[in-house]
């Protein structure tokens, strides 16, 4: 069964279209117009196995947050939509990724309620000239709502003792450690048997 979904949203603010196969190998065309955040849907896409189109028209001139955000929200509905009644799939996923001096976890649970942890030490306010790094936790927070899943990201390590965190590799950790908790997560469990992993029998 194919587990894809195309999702258009336009508001007086953006012009959002994605486009996700969630058992693909890891192909993307990301254009938001905000090039860091360009960077890391690559991330979600390259290390969640995913195939991703996302292609986002906003009012940058204003700054990059309706950008960022409704971008968020429509990729979320698309995993949302693509993973359908979430029949034998594992459900949860977890991931502890290291990017040189820094170390992330990231744990998702596919509930089907949306629940978003984040833990993160204070950042430079920006990374490249239009990338807020304030709008991280919004990201998760606003994914994981139409998503309609559990996310817990927790920055474990930021820097070496005594040193100042990088936020590139800050974030961007993040992203590959969600990519890979929830590539765990929506793959299908073969000791399943097809059922719903809730003794609710839905998620």
């Amino acid at each position: 069964m194919s587990r894809t979904a195309r999702v258009e949203r336009t508001t007086a603010e953006t012009k959002v279209l994605v486009e996700l196969d969630l058992d693909g190998s890891g192909n993307a065309e990301i254009a938001t117009g905000v090039g860091f955040y360009d960077h890391m849907l690559h991330q979600i896409a390259r290390h969640g196995g995913f195939d991703l189109t996302v292609q986002t028209v906003g009012d940058l001139e204003i700054d990059a947050h309706h950008t960022i955000e409704d971008t968020a929200l429509a990729l979320g509905t698309a995993f949302d939509q693509a993973l359908g009644d979430k029949a034998g799939i594992r459900r949860y996923g977890s991931a502890t990724i290291p990017m040189d001096e820094v170390l992330v976890q990231a744990a998702v649970d596919l509930s089907g309620r949306p629940y978003v942890v984040h833990d993160e030490p204070p950042l430079a306010p920006y990374i490249g000239p239009v990338y807020p790094t304030s709008m991280t936790r919004h990201i998760w927070e606003s994914f994981g709502q139409t998503a309609r899943l559990t996310l817990h990201v927790s920055v474990l390590r930021a820097a070496r003792p005594g040193g100042h965190p990088d936020a590139h590799h800050v974030v961007e950790a993040q992203f590959k450690a969600v990519a890979r908790a929830l590539r765990e997560a929506v793959s299908i469990d073969p000791r399943s048997g097809g059922a719903v992993p809730s003794t609710k029998g839905l998620l």
